[in-house]
């Protein structure tokens, strides 16, 4: 994708993020505890009722969250970011704000929501997979007067988030900025329609192959999977398939990549690095194939870390990985 369009006006940043943060705490579950299955297959993590269930490791993790960790991941490729978030007025905010300070995020859109606490959440990981209690404080969401960038990325954010369905598009269209999105999970529950003004403005859609059919239907066909997202206004389609690999469109054809090759030690964060090496390079003006590349190799460095962060690359790391696999290539199909 060329810059050319953004040099007749200054970009203060090349991304701004749109997203809640959080305050991570990690619990490795000991071995003894079990995976148990219903009748219909559905996994349930098995703990004990009304016991003492014994952790062999707990790592907190401050300033974490979709757009968090694109924000971050974004500033370490070496490209200008800011965050508009909302913390609570508590000391969790200011660990979370000398974390964005330290990380080279731009503050100029984070607000302090007074009387209230920061979001919260408990990642129980066990055997390399996670399960997530989340606590979301209410907000009211309102965009605040962005400055120019070259791109928006847009994700997950708890109820009362509409304003933004309008708010957004109208940024996009006036500036000519990029869109990526990657919706969370109260997003994904509004359904297609109530997302339908921000996917015709989003230039990037990041889903997994399970989000893109519960948008658009059970389509087991990746390339129809695709046509139909694209059918909705959005430029590009990035899925990803988990150790399948990942799939992106540009609406003229369709690339396949495997998974880079990496220790697992859990799956926090695997999307958003993802995002974040598919986006950067896009700005650095990248084609989607090396896009995929940046972002999977990303993302292999991730899930071998706990949390989102710890594992997210510098750009001068991601060209020497790839220049040291020639063959680590994204394939037309």
């Amino acid at each position: 994708m060329s810059n050319d369009k953004f040099q007749m006006k200054k970009q203060k940043f090349d991304v701004i993020c749109i997203g809640d943060t959080m305050h991570d705490v990690f619990l490795e579950l000991s071995q003894e505890t079990k995976v148990v299955q219903d009748t219909k297959g559905k996994e349930y993590l098995g703990l004990v009722y009304a016991e003492k269930i014994p952790v062999d490791k707990l790592t907190a993790i401050s300033a974490v969250g979709n757009s968090a960790n694109v924000a971050i991941g974004i500033s370490r490729l070496g490209l200008k970011s800011a965050l508009y978030t909302m913390l609570g007025e508590d000391s969790i905010a200011q660990e979370t704000l000398g974390v964005f300070k330290k990380e080279g995020v731009a503050k100029d859109y984070i607000i302090i929501d007074k009387g209230t606490r920061s979001n919260f959440s408990v990642v129980l990981n066990y055997k390399a997979e996670r399960t997530i209690l989340v606590y979301h404080e209410r907000r009211t969401y309102k965009l605040p007067k962005l400055a120019l960038a070259k791109w928006l990325y847009y994700s997950s954010l708890a109820k009362g988030h509409d304003a933004l369905h309008r708010e957004i598009p109208k940024y996009v269209k006036k500036n000519k900025a990029y869109l990526g999105f990657n919706p969370g999970s109260h997003q994904l529950n509004e359904g297609i329609a109530k997302l339908r003004p921000i996917l015709k403005v989003t230039t990037v859609l990041f889903v997994n192959r399970e989000e893109a059919q519960f948008l658009v239907g059970k389509e087991p066909d990746i390339k129809k999977l695709m046509a139909k997202l694209h059918k909705e206004g959005v430029k590009i389609v990035a899925i990803t398939d988990g150790p399948k690999g990942s799939y992106a469109s540009d609406g003229n054809n369709v690339f396949y990549l495997k998974v880079f090759p990496a220790p697992l030690v859990e799956r926090t964060g695997a999307g958003d690095s993802f995002s974040t090496g598919f986006i950067s390079a896009l700005v650095y003006g990248k084609r989607v194939e090396n896009a995929m590349c940046w972002g999977t190799v990303n993302s292999a460095s991730v899930i071998g870390k706990i949390g989102a962060r710890e594992g997210l690359l510098r750009k001068q790391e991601v060209e020497s990985i790839l220049k040291k696999h020639p063959s680590f290539k994204a394939k037309k199909i």
